[in-house]
């Protein structure tokens, strides 16, 4: 059987020490590995140093989704605590029957002393409540997501009061995220609301970082894809392939797709920020590699054996072992040197994960 499509061929030894629970202290500051894959080589860069791997022509394509305060702290109806986290913006919005109150129905994670119960009611503030409605086999629930802005306010504006951004399990946060979270845990470039995690290759870029690569005469582009909580579900399924990939929202912009498409009949070189970035991109493409504009639920599962259509380079972070990230980027640059290439980042003490480096993954130079 093929070793590439077997869990336990994802595994690597990381210590702990090297999972980073802060970002570096300037954006760009990060540690940047490149990883040639024509040539094998490896260099060791800072961020800032991207700008000498792309040259005037390229597309460098990022994902605009925006991370929003998705973690409630709230009170159950017999007073015990409860946390929540919604799995996706509220959509559908409509009103409740209360004057002033609007309502929504919602898919969220609910953490209590008990089980919740379809009917429990649910509390967070004076503005924002919920009703549990079912309480799936997943382990998912359902709510009626109740909310009252103030005037001249918007749903956004409360949960940025009442919410916290949800960090992944893997960054100790025990009094919650931070102000620097909210600042940090962000791209820039964000704009579209709906991840309950950042699309993290894109934390490395500031504003004068973008500025510069766009003077170099780089053309950049926006592409959206709501990152889902499945994107940390662990794959239990010791063949890959019978892994049920998490779906998530994606857009892409009649613009963007003619922008993608014209790059790519010109012959210029297509950078990826971040695997987010590439699936959404694989996803639109037919065939032949055309991109089309479009606003769908991405189920691409992506692993070795994949033949990318449409993206050359890659800029992306270090991922957890056996995590379905893993493969992705192991489908781009081959198992074995990819995890090569991680033991060298550990040996090197670089930082891992979210608020880790990056890697720039060059397979069309």
């Amino acid at each position: 059987m093929d070793e590439d499509l077997q869990l336990t061929a994802y595994n690597y030894d990381l210590p702990a020490k090297l999972i980073a629970q802060q970002p570096a202290d300037k954006r760009e500051n990060s540690r940047l590995m490149v990883m040639d894959t024509v040539s094998g080589s490896l260099c060791h860069k800072r961020f800032a140093d991207i700008v000498n791997y792309l040259r005037p022509g390229d597309l460098l394509i990022r994902n605009n989704s925006r991370v929003f305060p998705a973690r409630l702290l709230g009170r159950k109806e017999t007073g015990g605590r409860v946390e929540m986290l919604l799995l996706h913006y509220p959509g559908n919005i409509r009103p409740a029957e209360k004057e002033g109150w609007w309502k929504a129905d919602v898919l969220t994670l609910i953490r209590s002393s008990k089980r919740p119960r379809p009917g429990m009611e649910l509390s967070f503030s004076s503005q924002i409540q919920a009703t549990v409605l079912q309480v799936r086999d997943d382990g998912k629930v359902e709510v009626l997501f109740r909310f009252r802005p103030d005037q001249g306010t918007t749903l956004h504006d409360l949960l940025s009061q009442y919410g916290e951004i949800p960090l992944p399990p893997y960054i100790a946060r025990p009094e919650g995220s931070s102000t620097l979270d909210r600042l940090r845990y962000q791209t820039c470039y964000a704009s579209q609301t709906g991840s309950v995690a950042a699309p993290t290759a894109g934390l490395h870029f500031s504003d004068e970082l973008l500025d510069t690569i766009a003077d170099r005469g780089v053309e950049i582009a926006e592409v959206t894809l709501h990152v889902g909580y499945g994107t940390f579900a662990p794959v239990r399924t010791q063949t890959i392939t019978e892994h049920r990939i998490h779906h998530e929202y994606v857009e892409i912009s009649e613009e963007a797709a003619t922008c993608i498409n014209r790059a790519r009949q010109e012959g210029r070189r297509i950078w990826a920020v971040g695997t987010t970035t590439v699936r959404a991109l694989e996803f639109a493409a037919d065939s032949s590699g055309q991109v089309r504009p479009l606003r769908d639920e991405c189920d691409l599962f992506i692993y070795p054996g994949f033949q990318f259509r449409v993206v050359d380079n890659l800029i992306t972070n270090f991922h957890l072992p056996q995590s379905s990230l893993l493969f992705l980027v192991s489908a781009l640059t081959g198992r074995k040197a990819l995890l090569d290439a991680y033991q060298e980042a550990i040996d090197r003490k670089y930082r891992f994960f979210s608020y880790g480096d990056a890697m720039a993954i060059v397979q069309k130079n």
